[in-house]
């Protein structure tokens, strides 16, 4: 079996053309990707670190110092997004790095974060308590900290915060009584889930449980029927789980999740490669995880890794933008991106003389029958964005178009609002956004969970920062590699030969 290593998308498409026969060298012989760090020549520019400040400040500014609770939006918080708390303590870290913050501010802020998450009351009850089994609910009241409404107990929200948790642990090394602290709580944290409590017999791990009996799409138990399976966002809640050193799944459960994935295997209007229409899916986990030259059983039958497999992935929207097979306005080669984001409405309206049903909250993706695409002519600049750390030979062009040709209509005082939709006609009213004269119709907000991956990927971009802080420092780095290799990931290229160490 060959391995394609992962040389840039615009070459891909050169070499294909030069020959069929072009799929890369043997496991052995192949070159790593050299490492970014902040010295190299990268694309990176005034405009990306315009971004990238701007990001950052959103989380700080917008997170009540008191209690680390980050909200889900703004500038109208409804709730705390656990998820976007973990991207929050990514970007404290990241503050640190790029001296936006003090050190020892942004401790301080992390460890508020942190004992706020520890404290919180834990419990089988339906209202009063923060999570339950070390599982957070996926909203929180911003003033209690206590369960929101009747949101479900989440695996995914809570694996997206424990991982900027561990982070966090990683980054702050020092010998001061709160970095200690924040090392202990993050670890602590991770430690206290009972994955097992969300354990499948088929070895799959539930989305989620809800302490109300009797609802629909629940077994008796009160555990959500759907379980993460398919490729998506879901492989960290596994990897996590493996690794747990207190209440760890079964050894099979890796095995069990790839036994779903290979029915989205294919072109998706690219490269052949794992599909998921929005490419939130092929973002999250990389966030955090460095699958750079690693890749599992699967991924060595196919002859690349998880990182590559995102680049195709990102690649193929961009092919899809061009197509433009719904006929949106302006689509194109330097405007693209579907994922889950803010839309218009609920509500039917004309596009080029055909009907169009337009979405509110939706998870967007191109439509090539995946069960989750979905087009209404709504980009997310996260989209494009926070694939920068994949292919930024046309994630950078998108960035600098999206600024020169919407401007202040869609670049505001904390960087890109969260989507726009050209296509949607002035005469329909929106709720969650406004008519403008360049970009169309743009939302009112910025959404966490897609500032995250734009600020964390911009810095992987730059220099691999959280890759290497979780997945290489002194305490996280045993963690993670742990899971991998119980998930029967190898080195297949130097570039992953960090994972031979640890335990």
């Amino acid at each position: 079996m060959t391995f394609t290593p992962p040389v840039s998308s615009l070459s891909r498409r050169a070499l294909m053309m030069a020959t069929a026969a072009a799929t890369g060298l043997t496991l052995t012989g192949c070159q790593a990707p050299k490492a970014k760090t902040a010295a190299s020549t990268n694309g990176w520019d005034d405009t990306l670190a315009d971004l990238h400040r701007r990001t950052f400040q959103w989380f700080w500014d917008v997170t009540p110092p008191k209690t680390g609770l980050t909200p889900d939006n703004w500038p109208n918080p409804d709730f705390c997004s656990v998820a976007a708390v973990g991207f929050a303590l990514n970007a404290y870290c990241i503050g640190v790095k790029s001296g936006y913050v003090d050190r020892a501010a942004a401790a301080e802020r992390t460890l508020t974060t942190l004992r706020t998450f520890w404290n919180g009351p834990q419990g089988p009850q339906a209202a009063g308590v923060m999570g339950y089994k070390g599982f957070f609910y996926h909203f929180l009241n911003m003033g209690t900290g206590h369960r929101h409404d009747t949101v479900e107990l989440s695996s995914i929200d809570t694996a997206l915060f424990v991982t900027g948790a561990l982070t966090a642990a990683g980054f702050f090394d020092g010998d001061t009584d709160a970095e200690r602290e924040i090392r202990k709580l993050g670890v602590a944290l991770y430690e206290r889930i009972d994955w097992t409590f969300l354990e499948r017999d088929n070895g799959l791990i539930s989305m989620g449980y809800h302490p109300e009996p009797g609802r629909q799409g629940h077994d008796d138990t009160g555990k959500i029927i759907r379980s993460w399976d398919r490729y998506n966002e879901g492989m960290m809640v596994y990897l996590l789980g493996l690794a747990s050193p207190t209440h760890p799944i079964k050894a099979t459960a890796w095995d069990a999740w790839a036994a779903t994935i290979g029915v989205t295997w294919g072109a998706n209007f690219g490269e052949p490669h794992l599909g998921f229409a929005p490419l939130f899916g092929h973002q999250y986990s990389h966030v955090w995880y460095d699958y750079r030259g690693i890749a599992d059983a699967y991924m060595r039958g196919k002859g690349i890794d998880y990182f590559i497999n995102s680049q195709r992935a990102t690649v193929a929207q961009r092919n899809y933008a061009i197509q433009n097979p719904g006929g949106f306005k302006d689509y194109s080669g330097d405007v693209w991106g579907l994922t889950a984001c803010r839309g218009p409405a609920y509500v039917k309206g004309k596009v080029n003389g055909r009907e169009v049903q337009f979405f509110e909250y939706s998870a967007r993706g191109p439509q090539s029958g995946d069960k989750e695409g979905n087009d209404d002519g709504t980009l997310a600049p996260t989209a494009g964005l926070s694939s920068i750390a994949f292919s930024p030979e046309i994630c950078t062009p998108l960035i600098h178009t999206l600024r020169e040709k919407y401007g202040s209509d869609l670049y505001g005082e904390y960087g890109f609002y969260d989507a726009f939709n050209p296509s949607f006609p002035k005469d329909l009213p929106s709720r969650s956004g406004h008519h403008t004269p360049k970009a169309g119709w743009v939302a009112y907000e910025y959404l966490a969970i897609d500032q995250g991956p734009i600020l964390s990927m911009l810095e992987n971009h730059r220099s691999g920062f959280i890759w290497d802080v979780f997945n290489r420092s002194a305490v996280t780095g045993p963690i993670v590699q742990r899971g991998l290799k119980l998930a029967g990931f190898q080195g297949v290229t130097p570039a992953g030969d960090w994972l031979k160490g640890g335990s």
